[in-house]
């Protein structure tokens, strides 16, 4: 399998992911709002959240029963089927129906992200997974302005059906590289009884060292919780109206993502593993003092763009290094469930740094908020190197964090 061809198959399938997202979290509450919804009936879009949050329950059943090229070519077919049916809905006349379509787009994709994951992680080599998780950021950030950008401008110039054509066409597009997937050979696929497949998951947290990769998860990205879950409202609070966050968070921040993406999918490509999680880290920790300084009344409007640009390139940048190293953590034989459950932590990470970090800014402010989060970000990332450093864990952590560039495989 050549490398290109490796590229464009994850390309096309982070796309397939992030472009039905894009469109049910970011163009459909516009469109709702646009139908006359209120805001607390639009709300209940963030149902579509929830599949990913659980995904790592039914991670081990996809990971080891059939083949991976039956179960994308599956989902991605029915995501086409799905998107065509949606034609002939109305949001006017029903969220029901429009919330519905949008958890189940949500499951497709959650699961489709299990099976993305495990494939990325067993037919690339430890260089290579750099390159995969530049990949996985900007491809999926990609599909999400395809979804939020593309269709809703597609909207306003034609009409619900063609949009959902549009997005069809789109979809389909992306299984043409699934079509060329091998499958393994059976004597490859392993089989597992009903109960080791029902609660795989907690096997697998509950081999050596799994546990202790949470904890750097969790110093990792902790710190960085703790800002992100201000940065809108702290927006607001400087008198920005929306149109002017919307162009800074959505069209300069996807920009920067999808840079930041592929600066760190370099780096992490050519660096070697410790180098680019320190790094990016510390860069990390200290991108957030425009934010301290514009928050005690300092450098305005201009200053808050410095800080998007410089947030939204090393904050992806940290992200691409801590997803490597997720990857290069996640046991081959049980890939999906492995990287399912560490991306599980990433997400259960938000919720617990959104409280903290708007407790803090409550109670002392902003600026100190912020100063909270990035200590805590320097900190942990600190941390992480120290313990990485005295007992690399898992097992296969050890074959990569301190070899640089000369890396070729495993």
């Amino acid at each position: 399998m050549s490398r290109r061809y490796k590229i464009t198959l994850l390309i096309s399938l982070y796309i397939a992911q992030g472009l039905p997202f894009g469109f049910f979290s970011v163009a459909l509450p516009v469109l709702l709002r646009e139908a006359g919804y209120s805001l607390k009936e639009i709300s209940a879009l963030s149902l579509v959240a929830l599949p990913w949050v659980l995904k790592f329950l039914w991670a081990p059943y996809l990971d080891h029963t059939g083949t991976p090229r039956r179960w994308l070519l599956g989902f991605q077919f029915f995501s086409i089927i799905a998107t065509l049916l949606l034609i002939f809905a109305d949001p006017s006349r029903g969220l029901i129906v429009m919330i519905a379509a949008a958890f189940g787009f949500s499951m497709i994709a959650a699961s489709q992200d299990v099976i993305t994951d495990g494939l990325a992680v067993r037919m690339l080599d430890t260089r290579e997974r750099g390159l995969a998780n530049a990949i996985q950021v900007g491809a999926y950030r990609f599909g999400m302005i395809l979804g939020g950008g593309l269709l809703l401008a597609v909207f306003a110039r034609t009409n619900w059906q063609v949009t959902f054509i549009c997005m069809a066409g789109l979809l389909t597009l992306t299984v043409l590289p699934t079509l060329a997937l091998d499958e393994p050979a059976a004597a490859e696929q392993s089989t597992y009884t009903a109960r080791q497949l029902a609660i795989g998951w907690l096997q697998r947290l509950l081999q050596p060292g799994i546990l202790r990769f949470t904890l750097i998860i969790f110093l990792y990205r902790f710190g960085d919780q703790m800002v992100a879950t201000l940065l809108g409202p702290f927006l607001i609070d400087q008198g920005m109206n929306k149109e002017g966050i919307a162009l800074l968070k959505g069209t300069v921040g996807s920009g920067t993502a999808l840079l930041g993406a592929l600066i760190g999918g370099w780096f992490a490509f050519t660096a070697g593993r410790r180098t680019a999680v320190l790094a990016s880290g510390i860069a990390q920790a200290a991108s957030f003092t425009p934010y301290i300084v514009a928050a005690m009344g300092i450098g305005g409007v201009p200053l808050l763009w410095v800080a998007t640009i410089l947030e939204g390139v090393i904050g992806t940048m940290a992200t691409v290094a801590l997803f490597t190293l997720m990857m290069d953590a996640s046991d081959p034989e049980h890939a999906g469930t492995d990287y399912t459950l560490f991306a599980s932590v990433v997400v259960l990470i938000g919720p617990l740094g959104n409280f903290s970090g708007a407790a803090l800014a409550d109670a002392l402010g902003y600026a100190p908020a912020f100063t909270a989060g990035s200590i805590l970000a320097l900190l942990g990332t600190l941390l992480v190197i120290r313990l990485l450093d005295q007992k690399p864990m898992p097992a296969r952590i050890a074959l990569v964090w301190k070899i640089g560039k000369e890396v070729t495989g495993d």
